[in-house]
């Protein structure tokens, strides 16, 4: 592979990939299930001390193992290889390939604010209507199979991106780094606004008046909150730090996809010193962007709302029209055209997001197929361009199919666990390789070992708990896709010795 990733357009790689649609999106669900502006902001406050953490301890990985698939090579290194190819084995079939497919598909949507005739719901093929299946605390099921407008044009820009890949790193980088500039700056103005001219008196006053004590509400040690357990189940009262733990499904995944620069390890230059750099730099970056982002949610609409009402400011942040918190907040400050800038924000901010997962998604597959675990096609490059072609492509076909089936964003609910999981697994490995290879060359030292490392895995230990509790229908169905892998390990294993 091409060493041709500078600082810059790896520090792109982690924001771009890191920054979708969520943050436009998840305070919604969030304000709902919390009840209190404090403990909105407290959700991404814990996202971002875990995420940095987690960024900081595979600064030491990194530098210790430049190469191609990242998360994967430092699992097989660590733990084994059935662990590094369960990791790859979830982000073929779900984990980047279902986030390609659902951010695809959002700017399909979005783009339907200007072309009216883009839309979910307007079917060229209707195959079928999957109905609702109850199975326990779950339900599995409900999605339509076809093709709308609106994934035809994911479609279109999950092959579209895969292409434009396949002509070197060099070219991707470069897309990655204007749109990743252009959504930087699309963010930082609706922050600039919301503190300085969208500023309003209302929200100001639900949120923030009389010493704090609205900011503050529902917020004490002896506050309960209303969760309800699985789809269907009781509603039980749980206090806060139960709460934040819940809530970590919407923000933790909103922040993901930061490791994606260890993916492309193989075409960075000076790896050691750039690819710890870039992961502090960008989701420090991303971290302090998306709180500044909901305090100016925050700024401009109350967060307490009433789903029936008429104006968006009437419908607050917990009630804006299909969770898109964003476009109310430009709606309040622009009533003329807040919507279209804010769909045009979320166009760049998703494509981007795309052209990032989709460069980096393919290294892993690679890596694999390398190892003899994957397709051997994936694991040789292109002649010219030394591109994983193969994997592009593989990964393009499965994200199409995923469009199509209409299952990726049931997939990606499913998956949220199965990702903490794994990178509980990886800062463990950290651990391991502490003792396994003591006089390996390390340019990089986690900071703060061992306390900080091993304050991220109690912090996600316990929200793996929460969910496994509260929120099964989250993590069940995750963990049986990751276990899904090990027959499927013990095929290519069988295969390569047979080889």
């Amino acid at each position: 592979m091409v060493q041709s990733l500078g600082l810059f357009s790896s520090t792109a790689i982690v924001v771009g990939s890191m920054i979708g649609t969520g943050v436009f999106i998840v305070d919604a669900e969030i304000g709902r299930t919390t009840n209190s502006p404090a403990l909105l902001l407290g959700a991404w406050v814990v996202t971002a001390i875990m995420t940095i953490i987690c960024a900081l301890s595979y600064g030491e990985l990194a530098a210790m193992m430049p190469k191609a698939g990242g998360q994967y090579v430092y699992l097989r290194e660590s733990l084994g290889p059935l662990w590094g190819f369960l990791y790859g084995w979830t982000l073929f079939l779900v984990i980047q390939t279902g986030t390609i497919a659902a951010v695809s598909v959002g700017f399909g949507k979005f783009l339907g604010v200007f072309f009216p005739a883009i839309s979910s719901t307007h079917w060229l093929w209707h195959i079928a209507h999957v109905p609702p299946i109850p199975l326990g605390p779950m339900v599995l099921g409900n999605m339509d199979i076809g093709i709308s407008t609106a994934n035809l044009v994911g479609i279109v820009i999950v092959f579209f991106l895969a292409f434009v890949n396949i002509f070197g790193v060099k070219l991707g980088s470069l897309i990655q780094n204007v749109f990743t500039s252009a959504k930087g700056l699309s963010l930082a103005a609706l922050i600039l606004l919301s503190f300085t001219a969208g500023r309003n008196a209302t929200a100001w006053a639900a949120n923030f008046v009389s010493g704090l004590r609205e900011f503050w509400k529902n917020a004490s040690w002896s506050s309960l909150h209303a969760v309800q357990v699985g789809v269907g189940g009781p509603t039980v009262l749980v206090n806060v730090l139960t709460i934040l733990a819940v809530v970590q499904v919407g923000s933790l995944f909103s922040a993901d996809a930061w490791n994606n620069i260890t993916f492309t390890a193989g075409e960075v230059r000076n790896p050691k010193r750039n690819i710890p750099l870039s992961l502090v730099l960008g989701t420090g970056f991303v971290l302090t962007v998306y709180i500044l982002a909901t305090l100016a949610y925050l700024m401009v609409l109350p967060l307490h709302g009433d789903p029936n009402g008429t104006t968006v400011l009437a419908r607050g942040i917990q009630y804006a029209a299909e969770d898109r918190v964003g476009t109310a907040t430009l709606e309040q400050i622009f009533p003329a055209g807040g919507a279209a800038l804010m769909a045009g924000a979320i166009l760049i901010s998703a494509f981007g997001c795309a052209n990032g997962l989709t460069l980096a998604g393919a290294r892993v597959y690679y890596a694999m197929s390398q190892d003899g675990l994957f397709f051997k096609s994936v694991g040789k490059l292109h002649p010219k361009y030394k591109t994983p072609v193969a994997g592009l492509a593989v990964q393009a076909l499965w994200t199409a199919l995923l469009c199509i089936s209409g299952s990726y964003g049931q997939l990606l609910d499913y998956i949220v666990f199965a990702v903490l999981l794994f990178y509980i697994l990886t800062i463990a490995g950290l651990f391991v390789l502490r003792v396994k290879k003591p006089n390996e060359p390390r340019p990089y030292k986690a900071f703060g070992y061992p306390v900080l490392p091993a304050l991220y895995i109690v912090m996600a230990g316990w929200i793996c708990i929460v969910l496994l509790r509260y929120k099964p229908q989250y993590t069940w169905p995750g963990l049986i896709i990751v276990l899904l892998g090990i027959p499927v390990y013990w095929f290519w294993s069988s295969r390569k010795t047979i080889l």
